[in-house]
């Protein structure tokens, strides 16, 4: 537990740097620069502001993701206020968006992810990010809530990810190593060519840790390619594909006791069994646009899906595979109705998924020492899972001060699985969740000059996996339904000092009802059931100053913060009525502070300190987890040799506190026999990192 004399003595000392830095550089404007609040989302169907989107929006550029060590975005989604990123190890991670998905037992899930307008989510809805490598993302874009009706099912929100870009005429070929505690090793070999109508982009990274906890080696591979070709003067071509290879050792969760005593151990089955995962992984896509006059737009895109997996885990192996194809496309044209500007977005998007896995039996208890070893087969499943989601959205300039925004949506899920283990037996069962409409009403109005207010009014959803579907003899539930929520927000944004200072403050209340609640009954097996409703209420702030340039430095200091209260309503589970208590897995409160200091000498620092509130291990809040503090550094110096050759220098902490904190938590972790249950991921002690880039500009 933090003391209360060493949490002020932190507080203090932060705060006292904020105040300085925000004193210093206030008094040292001479002009405005680019300020956070005129960044504009790409990856939604009407481009806009950040300023004037009615909605709870973020964007992450570019520069803020080279801040972090480059290996994972867990530090930098965690400045985003109200989200929530677990990091258990590098390949078991849990995202949220104001506590929608914190039941997940593993994995994300009630958030989609896009990668240029891509899916990254499958078509039941579960997401993995951490295997896109931070070398190729030129910026993030989130959108907090059910405000997003044009990407489907996605009640927590959307995670929009965008490539490195390529809209100048700059080409060049870098070379990256980076090395770190607990034997990490990172390669990057990079190139880009652009010319006047063509640029493409190649990127190899292999990623490679021994971990800090035992059976936690982690070796990724991948390829990254995109680029865009321009065709006409009025259309253009783009492409890109992701392939990804890798192996991670799992640790898994450990019981209270481990976690305090032994943090780098890993559960002890896992560990007998040295249980991994391992893929091979393809991710295309192609997109056309075209621009038939100034007023009507047209963009589409095809993308596909191709995975092989395998999984040695202590319960079975798991040997899967996944293939998916689907297209996207949206039209957007401007027109005035009764002399009232709008801009209209009409669009569908559908995807098609076939999936197949085999079970075999793990020996590695027969065969001490050796580790998995596969026996005979007992089990394979097919499953198809699909949808299609078409959208209109609509912004309406009502006057110069008040601007609408209002979308409709409709929703088609439907998943068929057969069981092709069993000869004879015609076990091809059909569900679907019927058809499900989502809205968006917002008003935004300009109360002065850069100062926006806005209200907003949307209902979004969310649909089971498959696994959450089936029942414990492995039916198809027809009495599911998907996860459904009423969202009222309301937000302020404004620019102030010359629009150097940006400040938002949100607040909102969520309340869902048909709760998705996964039950589990056995080391390897859950099923869903709708139990009930959650309210989440919560204030999210957000405060960043960007100052002029001045004796060749630019200091930006930001502060950002969510007060949370997630709780159970009128939720009963198994007889037990848990009305009242807090959802599992997420912290009441969650503190950022930092600032970032640019020089024209090619010295550049950045500093994060971040502090998470307690939070609960099960629906009962029974147990709970130390609040914890974690403060990350990182400086950079980069250099010019001959005027095409650039050399860049960086090294970094991570918890320079060195505070023992659980990273990540198993929410309603059940221990099976004698065993206790196993709750935590234990998070790296304090750690460093160090590295370089070659860069040689090619024009």
């Amino acid at each position: 537990m933090i003391s209360t004399l060493k949490k002020k003595k932190y507080f203090n000392l932060i705060g006292y740097l904020f105040l300085f830095i925000c004193n210093y550089t206030f008094g040292q404007i001479k002009k405005d620069t680019l300020s956070l609040s005129e960044l504009v989302l790409t990856n939604i169907p009407i481009q806009n502001s950040v300023m004037q989107s009615a909605a709870a929006v973020s964007v992450i550029t570019e520069k803020e993701i080279n801040q972090s060590d480059g290996v994972i975005l867990t530090p930098v989604l965690n400045k985003i206020s109200g989200v929530f990123m677990q990091q258990g190890t590098l390949n078991t991670n849990r995202i949220t968006i104001r506590g929608i998905g914190s039941r997940t037992q593993y994995g994300t899930s009630k958030i989609k992810a896009y990668f240029e307008g891509i899916p990254l989510s499958s078509a039941e809805g579960e997401t993995v990010l951490e295997d896109i490598d931070l070398e190729a993302l030129g910026g993030i874009e989130i959108i907090k809530g059910p405000n997003a009706t044009s990407f489907g099912a996605g009640l927590g929100g959307v995670i929009s990810l965008k490539a490195k870009q390529l809209n100048n005429l700059v080409s060049y070929g870098k070379s990256g190593t980076t090395f770190g505690s607990f034997g990490l090793e990172k390669q990057t070999f990079s190139a880009l060519y652009n010319d006047s109508k063509s640029s493409v982009f190649a990127n190899y990274t292999n990623l490679q840790q021994e971990g800090y906890r035992a059976n936690s080696k982690y070796d990724r591979q991948s390829l990254n390619l995109f680029g865009k070709q321009v065709l006409s003067e009025n259309s253009s071509l783009s492409f890109f594909g992701i392939v990804t290879r890798l192996k991670a050792y799992i640790p898994s969760s450990i019981s209270e006791t481990a976690f305090k005593t032994n943090p780098k151990s890993a559960a002890s089955s896992w560990l007998a069994a040295r249980g991994f995962e391992s893929y091979d992984k393809l991710i295309a896509g192609l997109g056309y646009e075209h621009q038939f006059s100034a007023n009507l737009s047209w963009n589409s895109s095809v993308f596909a899906t191709f995975k092989n997996g395998y999984e040695p885990r202590p319960f079975d192996i798991l040997s899967d595979q996944t293939r998916s194809a689907g297209f996207r496309s949206k039209l957007n044209f401007e027109s005035s109705l009764f002399s009232v500007p709008n801009i209209i977005s009409v669009g569908m998007e559908m995807l098609f998924e076939n999936y197949s896995f085999s079970l075999f039996k793990n020996l590695y208890q027969s065969y001490p020492g050796q580790g998995s070893i596969q026996g005979d087969q007992f089990s394979e499943t097919e499953q198809k899972r699909g949808y299609w989601n078409g959208f209109v959205q609509m912004e309406t300039k009502l006057s110069n001060s008040f601007h609408l925004e209002s979308g409709l949506a409709f929703n088609s899920t439907h998943y068929n699985q057969k069981d092709v283990f069993q000869t004879g037996n015609n076990s091809d069962e059909q569900y679907t969740f019927g058809n499900v409409l989502s809205s968006r009403l917002a008003l935004l109005y300009k109360v002065g000059a850069f100062k926006n207010i806005y209200f907003s009014v949307s209902k979004g959803f969310s649909i089971p996996s498959v696994a959450e579907t089936l029942t414990a003899d492995g039916q198809f539930n027809t009495n599911l339904k998907s996860e459904k929520g009423m969202n009222y927000e309301i937000g302020f944004k404004g620019n102030f000092l010359k629009r150097k200072l940006y400040t938002e403050l949100i607040l909102y209340v969520t309340p869902v009802h048909d709760l998705l609640v996964a039950r589990r009954i056995a080391e390897d097996q859950y099923v869903g059931i709708n139990a009930g409703k959650s309210l989440h209420k919560g204030v999210e702030f957000l405060l960043n100053y960007q100052s002029e340039r001045f004796l060749g430095m630019q200091l930006n200091p930001y502060f950002s913060g969510t007060i949370n209260r997630f709780k159970f309503k009128d939720f009963v589970d198994s007889g037990v009525d848990y009305s009242g208590k807090f959802l599992p897995a997420m912290p009441n409160t969650q503190f950022n502070l930092g600032f970032n200091l640019s020089t024209d000498s090619g010295f550049n620092f950045n500093t994060s300190y971040r502090l998470t509130g307690k939070m609960f291990l099960n629906d009962a809040n029974s147990k709970e987890t130390d609040p914890y503090q974690l403060l990350d550094a990182k400086a950079q110096y980069s250099f010019v040799i001959l005027k095409k050759l650039r050399m860049e220098f960086y090294t970094g902490i991570q918890n320079l506190l060195d505070e023992k904190y659980a990273s990540s938590v198993l929410p309603n972790a059940v221990g099976f026999g004698s065993a206790p249950a196993r709750y935590f991921y234990p998070g790296n002690p304090v750690n460093y990192y160090g590295g370089f880039n070659v860069t040689y500009g090619l024009n």
